[in-house]
């Protein structure tokens, strides 16, 4: 490689490294185009607003908080809040509803929990995990897979990919009233 293509290459790449994500510390908003940053700023603090929506790693006050991309911190909706929606999130949701269609790891608690891939603690009336390490506590869990161990509490507990009660005491059933629970599967 001659210099001169060299230097341009690491010019360029310079250039593109240097060109960081945009950050804010403090995030006031109505909706998520009517805000003073705007929605793809990532906030490195506070957002408060009826209707938050920014990547995030901080705290969020609103009555709907959503985080796009890889997000972490504390989402909660005091009172009249309705919605914690998130692509990836780590941390905790508090709320009515809590919806993370990628990776959550932390806690959840609302009337209903939702996560493609969950690691931590759901509580709430309905629980859902498509893939979940972890304790849920509700009326009623839901996990399609388990990854490591699982323990659900409640009066309708489902692990979908459980066998029925060929592995006692490692694995429980596909579904049991008060408890069910899978233990050392990788």
């Amino acid at each position: 490689m001659n210099k001169k293509l060299m230097i341009a290459v690491l010019a360029a790449t310079t250039v593109v490294g240097a060109r960081a994500e945009k950050t804010a510390g403090f995030q006031l908003s109505l909706t998520p185009d009517i805000a003073i940053q705007d929605r793809d700023t990532r906030i490195k603090g506070v957002s408060i607003g009826i209707w938050n929506e920014n990547p995030q790693n901080g705290w969020s006050i609103g009555i709907v908080n959503g985080f796009t991309g890889d997000s972490s911190g504390l989402s909660w909706l005091p009172y009249l809040g309705i919605l914690n929606y998130a692509e990836n999130y780590k941390g905790v949701h508090l709320g009515w509803v809590n919806y993370t269609s990628g990776s959550f790891v932390g806690w959840q608690d609302a009337i209903f929990n939702y996560a493609g891939e969950f690691t931590g603690f759901q509580s709430g009336w309905v629980n859902y995990a498509g893939q979940m390490h972890g304790v849920q506590l509700g009326l009623v869990n839901y996990s399609k897979t388990v990854s490591g161990w699982a323990f659900q509490l409640g009066l309708v507990n489902v692990i979908e990919d459980n066998p029925w009660f060929s592995n006692f005491p490692d694995e429980l059933a596909k579904g049991f009233v008060i408890a069910n629970w899978s233990f050392g599967r990788e």
